[in-house]
């Protein structure tokens, strides 16, 4: 059929992967402070580990009225100032002055950032967090993944203790799968680890997935990371330019950009695993 006959009818609508960096495992705060948007910085909280210790005065070997000896020493532990940098990302829609309307332009460009920002924030925090600070728990090679996530979680207990987050690419996801590694906790609908840690699965993570460095994994291979809990502080979507300056009058063309700003924290450790994709 002639392409003049067609009817034209609305897009596709899409939906971000249900189980992304923006959805149930990560405290997403909409904010409009703009300090807070142009990064943030705390003091790093349950990084430290909590000792024990034993009174020597209630032992049952204790020497009666003799000295008990020297005192437990306890250890003393200096939080350490930890910080996150602003992900900005955007979506632009082009088109002539002849096909669309400003309205229709814009509301194009903000449809579009809806679908993909999530994508864009797990790239970059990918790209510029997971990667380039990940220590790696499987040194010999890729093992599979119940090996994989085993490391990670026991890196994560180690070093944090608390409730963390698993980054899984979303080409590795279905492996999670096989050894019941994963299920989905009814009450909030987020993915868990028998131990109780949150899986996060990334399209923009499967598009990254590179190891300690940003080096690019092994071909039949992925990487998985594992770091603290998350905070992502998420800004307005601001739409540019104005419906006036939208067009270039030396082509007839109209630009809308539509453009957000997250700031993604995480703390303490992050660890990192590689595995092999054929089980």
């Amino acid at each position: 059929m002639a392409q003049g006959m067609r009817k034209y009818v609305e897009a596709i609508p899409g939906t971000p992967l249900p189980h992304g960096i923006l959805g149930g495992c990560a405290d997403v705060r909409d904010v409009d402070d703009v300090h807070q948007l142009l990064g943030v910085e705390w003091l790093a909280l349950g990084c430290c580990p909590v000792g024990d210790w034993v009174d020597p005065c209630i032992n049952d070997e204790s020497p009666g009225e003799e000295s008990p000896g020297a005192p437990a020493r306890k250890e003393f532990c200096r939080p350490s100032l930890e910080h996150a940098e602003p992900i900005n990302v955007y979506a632009g829609a082009e088109c002539s002055t002849m096909g669309w309307t400003y309205e229709e332009a814009r509301a194009h460009a903000e449809a579009a950032l809806d679908l993909g920002e999530q994508q864009a924030v797990e790239a970059a925090f990918w790209r510029d967090r997971l990667a380039p600070e990940g220590q790696p728990v499987t040194e010999a090679g890729p093992v599979n993944i119940a090996a994989g996530l085993a490391a990670l979680e026991g890196c994560l207990a180690e070093q944090y203790g608390g409730v963390g987050t698993i980054h899984v690419p979303a080409g590795a996801a279905a492996l999670l799968g096989c050894c019941n590694l994963v299920h989905e906790d009814p009450a909030t609908g987020t993915l868990r680890t028998l131990a109780g840690n949150c899986v996060v699965i990334g399209a923009g993570y499967s598009a990254m997935n590179t190891g300690p460095g940003n080096v690019p994994a092994d071909a039949g291979t992925a990487w998985l990371y594992a770091t603290g809990p998350l905070v992502i502080r998420r800004g307005p979507a601001v739409t540019i330019p104005d419906r006036s300056a939208s067009v270039n009058i030396r082509t007839n063309d109209r630009r809308v950009l539509v453009e957000r700003t997250f700031v993604v924290a995480t703390t303490c450790v992050t660890c990192a695993a590689q595995v092999e994709l054929c089980p």
